[in-house]
């Protein structure tokens, strides 16, 4: 049977230094957000902020400096994202560019196509988004129909993507779809594309969930060109890339921080005295949360050392996801017994956008479904 690595990880300690200068930096372009909006953390889209963190150099931090990064270790980074998400600072605008797009650029990208767009990225004024789930596929990559054909100069793209976050504000997509079809394997045959969102034929419609917001988008292509450099890596590529781009995705600080800010809340609404449920209840949720933390930094050393821990970040972002879902509804039964927590009060707000947000939480990155099968065929039990 094989197993996973979750080697202990202890932070550099220049990483201290780094953790000082962005604390200061959150404590003062912060001040002014009400704790429901520091609860959208790693959802809230801010562009000027994320233009703010680009002159920071704090995007792409990690790129080499050619392309307007910092040359700045995987665990400097890590520590930026946990202060920026602890803090609920608004990220999304310049997220998925910083985590993975501009990564899949420089291992996968054209040069040309480097020198087009990373720099941009890194000063927080293009965004982009993930075109991976269909309508009827979801989390099985492998059944996507979206259909890429050669023509004079480069491809003409049809079909449509899911669940895209933030489609109707990104500028770029990075989309797999398939170039060919391989009878033998529903994995081969496919392949990533840079897709230009503002190109002809391309059609965004906001979806709006039930908490009333539009965090997702669903994305049509009708002949849609594009050029010969915007295929990333080699045709037939795709999907040894798209794993590649989801340990990136799955095992970040975000698959255990979203629903951060609630247990915040909680232990100031219990204050210095909490009652013995409030203190058994805080001590267990703190505990689970630094366990996933020290996880999910182990993932981040192996990546940082070249790794691909796939298996590893699996399980962090399944555990990760359960710890953010069932959180709210823990605190919610205390409330009612404690009677914390009254109509108005911070603590409230945040339990009451968190209960309808967090539902979804399992749904990113791979449902909780496609993440087990992963699982269980790293360990070796299917």
């Amino acid at each position: 049977m094989n197993s996973f690595n979750f080697e202990p990880l202890a932070l550099p300690a220049q990483t201290a230094g780094l953790r000082r200068e962005v604390r200061e930096f959150l404590r003062e372009e912060l001040a002014g957000m009400t704790p429901r909006e520091r609860a959208h953390t790693w959802q809230g889209f801010d562009a000027g902020f994320s233009r703010k963190l680009g002159e920071k150099g704090w995007i792409g931090m990690t790129w080499p400096r050619e392309y307007g990064g910092q040359e700045r270790s995987v665990l400097e980074r890590y520590v930026l994202l946990e202060e920026l998400l602890a803090a609920g600072a608004p990220v999304a605008a310049h997220w998925i560019a910083d985590r993975q797009s501009g990564t899949l650029l420089l291992r996968f990208g054209r040069e040309e196509v480097r020198r087009r767009y990373l720099p941009a990225m890194a000063c927080g004024e293009l965004f982009c988004c993930i075109g991976m789930s269909e309508p009827n596929s979801g989390s099985d990559l492998a059944s996507i129909r979206t259909r890429a054909t050669r023509v004079d100069g480069g491809w003409k793209v049809n079909g449509s993507k899911l669940w895209t976050t933030n489609a109707d504000k990104a500028h770029l997509m990075i989309a797999l779809v398939r170039t060919s079809r391989e009878e033998d394997s529903r994995h081969a045959g496919l392949s990533q594309f840079i897709i230009e969102l503002s190109s002809p034929g391309v059609t965004v419609k906001p979806v709006v969930d039930h908490t009333g917001a539009a965090h997702f988008g669903e994305v049509f292509f009708s002949d849609v060109f594009v050029a010969d450099e915007m295929l990333l890596g080699n045709e037939g590529d795709g999907w040894a890339q798209v794993n590649a781009e989801l340990a990136l995705e799955r095992s970040g600080p975000e698959r255990y921080l979203s629903s951060y800010r609630l247990l915040e809340e909680l232990v100031a609404a219990a204050g210095p005295d909490p009652s013995p449920r409030l203190t058994e209840l805080i001590g267990e949720l703190t505990a689970e949360l630094w366990t996933l933390r020290q996880m999910s930094l182990s993932v981040a050393g192996q990546l940082a050392g070249g790794g691909t821990p796939a298996l590893e970040a699996a399980i962090v972002k399944d555990l990760g996801a359960r710890f953010e879902q069932e959180l709210p509804p823990l605190v919610q039964a205390a409330l009612d017994d404690e009677a914390l927590g009254s109509s108005g009060t911070a603590l409230q707000d945040v339990l009451d956008y968190l209960l309808r947000a967090s539902p979804a939480f399992s749904l990113r990155g791979g449902t909780r479904e496609i993440l087990r099968g992963i699982i269980a065929k790293g360990l070796g039990l299917r």
